[in-house]
């Protein structure tokens, strides 16, 4: 869970600094789409391994599932949650709303598939184009939200899982998890805001 969590979170990472090259303009980030594309080994292997990371990260969250279904089949009849449990208690929920908007956000703008103003290799104009439709915006915002708090509790649990734990550093690698998550989250947000506001696209 913790070694396929950080595979997926490196690419959510490097998607996020591709995506804001957006802000320098058509040419820039179509450029980059060219460059990525003019490399079609080297592509099908990096989306080799993210999908084979994804169906071992669903894998393994079904089986932590179970397994603390099988430890306590009863719920605790009162809960007292800390902040940091609001995150951990999402995981079974914005895992699959993310999964869902993953194969959405493919369709749209990686096989133009649903119908949606689609260009090959124009990401400028397949971004801004979409994110002017108002319920794209919207379902996109809430992902990135839900990608947030998603996260903050696999990147916080990943440091725990490989044994990165102790009472000096603990307080710091909480605060750099949610650093990356609000960053992330963040930044891909502030593209359709940016294109709804007019600043990018007009």
């Amino acid at each position: 869970m913790a070694v396929t969590g950080f595979i997926l979170f490196v690419y959510v990472f490097a998607h996020l600094i591709g995506n804001l090259q957006i802000y320098l303009g058509r040419e820039q980030i179509n450029h980059y789409a060219e460059f990525l594309h003019s490399k079609p080994l080297l592509l099908w292997i990096a989306r080799l391994v993210l999908f084979s990371a994804v169906a071992l990260h669903i894998t393994a969250a079904f089986q932590l599932w179970l397994l603390k279904r099988k430890a306590r089949p009863v719920g605790y009849i009162k809960e007292n949650n800390p902040p940091a449990g609001y995150a951990s208690r999402t995981m079974i929920w914005s895992g699959p709303f993310i999964a869902a908007f993953v194969i959405f956000h493919i369709l749209h703008l990686t096989t133009g598939s649903l119908g949606l103003p689609y260009r090959e290799l124009d990401v400028y104009d397949n971004l801004v184009n979409g994110f002017r439709l108002l319920p794209v915006s919207i379902f996109y915002t809430i992902a990135m939200a839900l990608l947030c708090l998603h996260l903050y509790h696999g990147l916080w649990s990943m440091f725990q899982s490989l044994g990165v734990n102790h009472p000096r550093y603990t307080p710091w690698l909480k605060r750099l998890s949610a650093a990356l998550a609000i960053f992330i989250a963040a930044g891909n947000i502030s593209i359709p805001i940016a294109v709804l506001g007019g600043w990018i696209g007009s």
